[in-house]
């Protein structure tokens, strides 16, 4: 089964949570996407298999510290116009994202990655 991690290089918990990841692939023989989300951000279908798949609400996806999440007035925002703006204003969406069959797991802090694949 493949590994996916929405990354981030500009982030030190991103980097954190890809060395992780990187070495869990060796140790496990699995193979890892890194999609760089920035320079290849998700279209509104992939954000909405990763809502599902993290099990959470569009609010929980979005990083509220961003200026654009204040200059575009989301505080008050539905679903939609979040999903919206995270399609539109990738710099908004959480980060690390790890993805691995139908789960996935804002890895915030990376050490929750331990317990997400039960990996000590």
């Amino acid at each position: 089964m493949m590994l996916t991690i929405y990354h981030n290089p500009r982030c030190s918990k991103s980097r954190e949570a890809l060395a992780w990841m990187q070495a869990y692939a060796q140790e496990h023989g699995r193979r890892l996407e890194v999609i760089e989300y920035l320079k290849d951000p998700p279209d509104r279908r992939r954000l909405q298999e990763l809502q599902a798949a993290l099990g959470c609400g569009m609010s929980d996806m979005v990083r509220s510290s961003e200026e654009a999440y204040r200059a575009l007035g989301l505080q008050h925002a539905d679903d939609a116009a979040l999903l919206d703006a995270l399609a539109t204003h990738p710099e908004l969406l959480q980060r690390p994202i790890v993805v691995t069959g139908d789960r996935a797991l804002i890895a915030r802090p990376p050490t929750l990655l331990e317990d997400f694949f039960g990996w000590r």
